[in-house]
């Protein structure tokens, strides 16, 4: 006779997203060629999550399907084209509490599986929630925590199948995304240390990470194969962030080096500080500014930081014209701006960012040194929730592109046109319900 008793502490919750997005793209990513025509779709994420933990243990799984509107007939009974199975496991976890609940402050955790890996302001390390597909990993980290302190220590490596022979990995696995947030190679395998020290009202932390990518040379049509052997690649730096009364204060400093998934050495960094004053209960604003290095030396070295894994969107303008997959020539990036926010109540909030970018290197257009402003652009978002699980979300986006921007050595668009648009408008629907 088979029968199962829940543990008194035992808890189930499930929950479901569903998440549709309507876009109006009329040079969203990188200008159009004048005369083309915008872009207008109907994307939906869908979600089933289910979570359950008990003594010394916790589970969790996410199932999601993402696809566009009409991608596929309504007819259709099964999966015939690539292009059409949005259907996947985006979470597959568990996590194991490995001292005694007992032990007073601290806690030594091991979480295995399939997981979004997210830290600090999501920078470099993120859940890249705005894409309706998300980002996860198949990844095992080890979670130390006491007092206000935190350590991560994680590792993931990747292969296409189970092998009878050897680890060779194809960072080009089938699929409609790409595999990082510049839409380049995924990693072969990924170790970081990751540690946090709670402030009065923020957080000061340190990340050290490598990833590796397999080794490769080109066949005689210059197609990749790959072999044994993998460039490593390691990013080292600090992340703050504290509040002081009205006045809340951001910083950050990387350093990449070694070699890139192009067997190219590395040199590169990125610095941003920010600032952000509550002007009063409901209004707040402030000015930043982001550099990342670019370029490649004479002797070939590459100085293009590359900011991981993260969520670009919510940091170099929503049109997403850098750091995404849509490449803007690795010149590197020098972003300030503006940042304001209004707050009515607890249910409307509207923002409003402007931002002017330029290149950190020479742009050379037909042997000649050209303007390294790429443009300005302006975003604006309003939410509303109606209630805590439905919330609205519109936006609008204006990009005002140079040349520069257009030229072949960036975006590479001929004939392009000079004002770009972009235009959405999201409803996100949350249940969830807990079961003890």
């Amino acid at each position: 006779m088979l029968f199962f008793r829940p543990s008194v502490h035992a808890q189930f919750t499930l929950g479901a997203q569903l998440r549709t997005r309507t876009e109006f793209r009329d040079g969203q990513g990188a200008p159009l060629p004048k005369g083309a025509s915008p872009a207008f779709f109907t994307s939906q994420r869908s979600r089933l999550f289910a979570g359950f933990s008990g003594y010394r243990f916790k589970l969790g799984l996410t199932v999601q399907d993402v696809r566009v509107w009409g991608q596929d007939v309504s007819t259709l009974n099964r999966v015939t084209a690539q292009d059409y199975n949005g259907l996947l496991l985006h979470e597959a976890w568990a996590e194991i509490m490995l001292l005694d609940t007992v032990v007073k402050n601290k806690s030594l955790n091991l979480k295995i599986g399939r997981q979004e890996i997210v830290y600090d302001d999501s920078r470099l390390l993120g859940n890249l929630d705005w894409l309706q597909q998300g980002r996860r990993h198949d990844a095992a980290v080890l979670k130390y925590e006491t007092g206000p302190y935190t350590l991560h220590l994680g590792a993931a490596f990747n292969q296409n199948r189970e092998n009878a022979a050897g680890t060779i990995y194809n960072p080009t696995p089938p699929g409609n995304y790409t595999a990082t947030t510049n839409g380049g190679a995924m990693y072969k395998s990924l170790e970081y240390l990751y540690g946090s020290r709670k402030l009065s009202a923020g957080t000061i932390s340190f990340l050290f990470l490598a990833d590796q990518f397999s080794k490769f040379h080109p066949d005689s049509t210059g197609v990749k194969i790959w072999d044994n052997g993998v460039h490593t690649r390691m990013t080292t730096g600090l992340y703050f962030i504290n509040s002081f009364d009205k006045l809340t204060l951001t910083a950050a400093g990387y350093y990449q080096f070694g070699k890139n998934a192009n067997a190219q050495e590395l040199s590169a960094g990125l610095l941003s500080a920010a600032f952000q004053y509550q002007l009063c209960k409901s209004f707040s604003a402030g000015l930043g500014a982001d550099y990342t290095t670019g370029g490649t030396s004479t002797t070939g070295k590459s100085h293009a930081f590359d900011p991981l894994y993260g969520t670009p969107h919510k940091f170099w303008g929503y049109m997403d014209y850098f750091y995404v997959a849509n490449g803007s020539g690795n010149r590197g990036l020098q972003d300030y701006y503006l940042k304001t926010k209004y707050k009515a109540g607890t249910r409307f909030q509207l923002t409003g960012d402007v931002h002017e970018f330029f290149s950190v290197s020479d742009i050379v257009e037909n042997g000649v040194s050209i303007s390294r402003k790429f443009g300005t652009e302006a975003d604006l978002v309003a939410t509303y929730s109606l209630t805590k699980v439905i919330s609205f979300e519109a936006g609008y986006s204006h990009f005002w592109n140079t040349a520069s921007l257009t030229s072949t050595a960036v975006k590479n668009v001929s004939n392009a046109q000079s004002n770009s648009n972009w235009a959405y408008v999201m409803v996100a629907i949350r249940p969830e319900m807990i079961f003890k």
